[in-house]
């Protein structure tokens, strides 16, 4: 039998309770996730790639979910770092019409390019609840002292 492996890009920059719900209601779907941290050099990350990863690793460990989420990072296209770790699926949060827009170019852009590796693009809607977090605002609030931890796994602290 084929696991299910599926790659969850971004940058993590912090890890919020809107990627957290993505990946917890996505592993009832999947064998294993690969939660990928892309190392952009042309953007300028708030928290270091090692904190990014140490909050997401605690945040999973603390479920004992450490099994069936691994953590990496990649630095070329993404439908690449997929086909590299043998993941037959790339899964995207949506929030609202403008991210349906911008992550359905994507698909299609990594369907002309990759004909003949199949990956699926799974694409979940992000809980009513979650559906106005993302990283920026949180590091806005941070940055002007604000309340962050309402938006962030306990595991995150500055």
């Amino acid at each position: 039998m084929n696991k299910k492996i599926a790659v969850f890009p971004g940058s993590f920059d912090p890890i919020t309770l809107g990627h957290y719900d993505i990946i917890i209601r996505a592993l009832n779907l999947f064998d294993k996730i690969i939660i990928a941290i892309g190392k952009n050099f042309k953007k300028k990350n708030m928290f270091s790639f090692k904190k990014r990863k140490k909050w997401i690793q605690k945040t999973f460990l603390k479920l004992s979910l450490s099994q069936k989420v691994e953590i990496d990072s990649f630095h070329e296209l993404t439908i690449s770092f997929c086909i590299k770790k043998k993941a037959g699926f790339l899964l995207r949060g949506l929030r609202n019409q403008l991210d349906f827009e911008f992550e359905k170019n994507i698909f299609l852009t990594n369907q002309e390019l990759y004909k003949k590796d199949i990956i699926e693009t799974v694409f979940l809607f992000s809980s009513h609840d979650r559906s106005h977090i993302n990283s920026s605002l949180v590091r806005e609030i941070i940055k002007n002292g604000g309340d962050y931890t309402i938006f962030v796994p306990s595991t995150v602290r500055i």
